[in-house]
């Protein structure tokens, strides 16, 4: 179930290039840069995945993506996801799941919670992602950041 919505960001891609066959399986990594938002805080996101090409049109990746906060917070993210092309060039639509193994100050509510992802690629490699807490098997939603003690409501 989806919880909390936690963010947004949009940019386009920096760089490709065709990784290495594995076997049958031909990979595409791609790398990336955009501006949003986190948690309520603006972010800039920098990031790199992989992805593959399965039987039937379906592209499979794994991904890293770093989040930093104009402050200096940072979220470091990893994750993976399925999607199918939706035209020419690079246009594609996912379904991306992950979670942040660390996280600072501001950010630091994202290393308790999983969360689930629709990323859309457009032909020309422009972006846009927005992320969700994921709340399912009773998992609670993002853990609220409380005020410090003495701190003015």
């Amino acid at each position: 179930m989806l919880g909390e919505r936690l963010g947004e960001s949009s940019g386009k891609f920096t760089g490709t290039r065709v990784l290495p066959s594995e076997g049958q399986q031909v990979w595409l990594e791609v790398s990336f840069q955009g501006r949003g938002t986190l948690l309520g805080q603006e972010i800039t996101d920098t990031g790199t995945y992989r992805q593959t090409f399965r039987p039937g049109g379906v592209l499979a990746g794994e991904g890293h993506l770093l989040m930093i906060t104009n402050t200096g917070d940072v979220a470091d993210w990893v994750g993976g996801g399925v999607g199918r092309q939706t035209g020419p060039g690079y246009q594609a639509s996912f379904g991306v799941w992950g979670s942040c193994p660390s996280a600072t100050g501001q950010l630091s509510r994202l290393t308790e919670v999983a969360d689930v992802v629709e990323y859309e690629v457009e032909e020309d490699g422009n972006y846009h992602w927005t992320m969700w807490a994921w709340t399912g098997a009773g998992v609670p939603s993002i853990p609220r950041q409380e005020a410090p003690t003495g701190a003015m409501a």
